[in-house]
């Protein structure tokens, strides 16, 4: 993954990565640093770091996990550093050990000693990153209010235990932390990964504190179907875009309101987690869906699929939120495939509303270039017809392009997924869609964020900003998570050769682009 791994965990486990392959060791990023991972090593993993794991192989690999509380002498193993083979216990087939597994429940409600250690380890790792100087004050207060919260949970778990009668009490007692942090955590984060202060406090205590309302469950009392209007899901607002052509931005943006509900990042296993979806699939070759793949039963799987994943601005599930909460909320939804499956979209959501989002094809096609040699996007690897791993969306003719050089590669793409997306769009009523340059999105950010909340239904009742959006644009945009590099609108010309050579045939589509009616 290339964000933090900020789920909850109970606060004394640990987690091991086992590498399992016969190739060459693939390579693990966590903090800028590369190293190497061989096969049958065992890694300890700090999940406050980001990291990736790049595989510069065509071979799969495969990765055992586990999450252990570890006994004393797994602890005292952990301790020392510089161990060889010979210290540590080989594995012996003709041995075989149990597989050790939980027998207890999670309690109801989180036990105050857990509360403490998690909100301790969160509080030892908060900095300030508001520009120009970082206020150390917001720091302390967050703290102050943070420790506040814990003597107060400790003292309603003495008095009340984990009945049900005293769940209303905990639950507003968490309900008025996430009310009184959101405003003091605002320019917080994460000493080790940046990740926001109120992200992790949601991701890693808030959702926790709970037993029925982890993540991504939602109470029985009420299920998440088709055939029962789910209000998130109406005139849902999707993101249409070529890879690389900035859409991450715009949907950081745009999710930054609280009026917006997403599924927590892009909708890839959502969509393709559904087998008969998947490129491979009969009649699916590419990430090309039409309408005729739009069955009633997929439409109803992907509806409760999209329902359950459905977090707020904060990172909240929605699963238990009351219906008048859930009526005031939008999808808001960006996955680069996406553009390629507008018809099948628009039978899942008949009445969606498009952005389309488009790029100068010189800077498109060196960010394509660049995520291909990042090893960042791998989206499939062993492909039939193609030599090596393929990087982002999978266009319809792809195989074609088995052995090309990379600049072509990159060219095929962004033709392909623009001229696919312009098509389908415009098989729709215009009033349903709208087209944004990604330089007019960071030259009048503002502007265009409130043309598209008029046109998504995201303004407030006076027709203002929420308080999120406001919040967001009151500053310069920052980098999207997904940026390799600063950004350089001139950045390009690094592969200007490259970029020329494969130009004219991109210019018919480029122009069309050009001619699309502006946003303003």
């Amino acid at each position: 993954p290339e964000h933090a791994d900020i789920n909850h965990h109970w606060f004394y486990r640990v987690r091991l990565h086992v590498p399992v392959v016969t190739r060459p060791a693939v390579r693990f990023h966590c903090d800028g640093e590369a190293v190497h991972m061989a096969a049958g090593e065992a890694w300890l993993f700090d999940n406050w770091r980001l990291h990736r794991v790049e595989n510069p192989t065509p071979h799969e690999r495969i990765h055992l996990v586990a999450d252990t509380t570890g006994s004393a002498q797994f602890w005292n193993l952990a301790r020392h550093a510089g161990l060889t083979p010979d210290t540590v216990p080989q594995f012996d087939a003709a041995r075989p050990l149990p597989l050790l597994l939980e027998q207890a429940e999670r309690p109801a409600v989180m036990p105050p000693a857990e509360v403490d250690l998690l909100l301790g380890d969160l509080c030892a790792e908060l900095v300030s990153i508001a520009t120009p100087e970082p206020d150390e004050a917001r720091v302390r207060a967050l703290v102050a209010l943070l420790s506040d919260f814990r003597r107060d949970w400790r003292q309603l778990h003495a008095l009340l235990g984990e009945g049900e009668a005293g769940r209303p009490r905990f639950v507003a007692l968490r309900d008025r932390l996430r009310e009184t942090a959101r405003p003091a955590a605002a320019g917080l984060a994460m000493r080790t990964n940046r990740v926001g202060a109120m992200q992790v406090l949601e991701a890693r205590l808030l959702h926790a504190l709970l037993r029925e309302e982890r993540r991504g469950t939602a109470p029985s009392s009420a299920p998440a179907s088709a055939a029962a209007p789910i209000p998130v899901l109406q005139h849902p607002l999707l993101l249409i875009a070529a890879p690389r052509s900035g859409s991450t931005l715009l949907f950081e943006t745009l999710a930054a309101s609280t009026r917006v509900a997403t599924v927590g990042g892009e909708s890839h296993e959502l969509i393709e987690g559904l087998p008969e979806l998947r490129p491979g699939a009969p009649g699916v070759n590419s990430n090309r869906l039409e309408a005729r793949q739009a069955t009633p039963g997929c439409i109803s799987q992907l509806r409760e699929r999209f329902a359950a994943a459905l977090v707020d601005a904060a990172g909240r599930p929605l699963g238990a939120s009351p219906t008048a909460r859930l009526e005031t909320l939008r999808l808001v939804e960006k996955t680069p495939k996406n553009a390629l499956r507008i018809p099948f979209l628009e039978r899942v959501f008949p009445d969606a509303r498009f952005v389309f989002l488009w790029r100068d094809p010189r800077e498109n096609l060196a960010s394509i270039v660049r995520a291909w040699q990042s090893g960042r996007w791998k989206t499939y690897n062993g492909l039939a017809g193609f030599d090596g791993p393929w990087s982002l969306a999978l266009p319809p003719g792809w195989r074609a392009l088995s052995g090309r050089p990379l600049i072509e590669i990159a060219a095929f793409q962004w033709q392909a997924v623009n001229q696919v997306a312009l098509q389908d769009l415009r098989a729709l009523d215009p009033a349903r869609w709208v087209a944004v340059e990604y330089r007019t999105l960071v030259a009048q950010p503002r502007l265009v964020i409130e043309r598209l909340a008029a046109f998504g239904g995201l303004l407030q009742a006076d027709g203002t900003l929420d308080a999120g959006l406001a919040h967001r644009l009151a500053a310069p945009l920052p980098a999207s998570r997904q940026t390799l590099a600063p950004a350089d609108p001139d950045k390009w010309r690094e592969l200007e050769s490259e970029i020329d050579s494969v130009l004219p045939a991109l210019l018919a589509t480029w122009q069309e682009l050009r001619a699309l009616p502006p946003l303003f």
